[in-house]
């Protein structure tokens, strides 16, 4: 069974993780920086650092939410970034941004399912993601349509929570997910579930090794995994 945020609810997680987000957009990029205390911008810049001698020209940016990771990945100088996410509230919430910073004519952000991507093969120079395949209901599914629209040679990027090993960080950051960042999410967003949910993906999913098997079950090549922040959070690239 996988985690749901709702669950006394008999919607799929897909539908779920839609209304979540719907719920908690105008206060999610707040809540981001507060929860993280600004550490996941500078893992958005190394994640995208690592596409720098590739120099994708056009970028699919899964999940992408409120547009953050599409933002950051004009670092890289593309021709365009698409950017597709499930949901309409976290897409309008990231239109105003894009349109605040005059980015329009570089990033389109589009309602779309990762597991059903509306994009033909071989289409994409990268295809990036920042805490959002966890959110997958199928993960292989999500995983191997972006393979499919990656082009010979293309690569992904993947910035995902994890599951730091080591004491003392393991037990202090198990203590804050569990208790303190549940507690906080929940008073900002007036959401009972998001920031529950939020743990529980985290522990289900399976991240490091776990999750190298997975891109290479699919078909990605040269998977490597990067710890940041003494495992707290995890850099995951693969080709095609």
């Amino acid at each position: 069974m996988s985690v749901v945020p709702y669950k006394n609810q008999k919607e799929g997680k897909k539908a779920q993780v839609a209304n979540m987000f719907n719920n908690i957009s105008k206060r999610y990029d707040l809540l981001n920086h507060l929860l993280s205390m600004g550490i996941d911008i500078v893992w958005r810049k190394k994640a995208i650092k690592q596409l720098k001698k590739d120099q994708p020209k056009l970028i699919l940016d899964i999940a992408t939410g409120t547009g953050d990771f599409a933002i950051e990945a004009l670092a890289l100088n593309p021709e365009k970034v698409i950017g597709v996410d499930i949901s309409e509230g976290m897409l309008a919430e990231g239109k105003k941004k894009i349109q605040q910073k005059k980015l329009g004519h570089l990033i389109d952000l589009q309602l779309g399912d990762s597991e059903k991507l509306l994009f033909e093969e071989n289409k994409f120079d990268a295809v990036i993601v920042a805490f959002g395949v966890r959110n997958f209901e199928n993960l292989e599914k999500g995983l191997a349509d972006m393979y499919r629209v990656l082009k010979p040679g293309g690569k992904t990027v993947i910035v995902e929570f994890s599951k730091p090993k080591k004491f003392p960080f393991k037990q202090g950051y198990n203590f804050y997910f569990k208790y303190i960042l549940p507690r906080v999410g929940k008073l900002v967003s007036k959401d009972n579930a998001a920031y529950t949910y939020l743990p529980e993906s985290v522990q289900a999913f399976p991240d490091g090794s776990d999750f190298l098997d997975v891109l290479k079950n699919v078909g990605f090549k040269n998977t490597k995994c990067k710890p940041l922040t003494f495992g707290i959070s995890s850099i995951y690239m693969g080709e095609k």
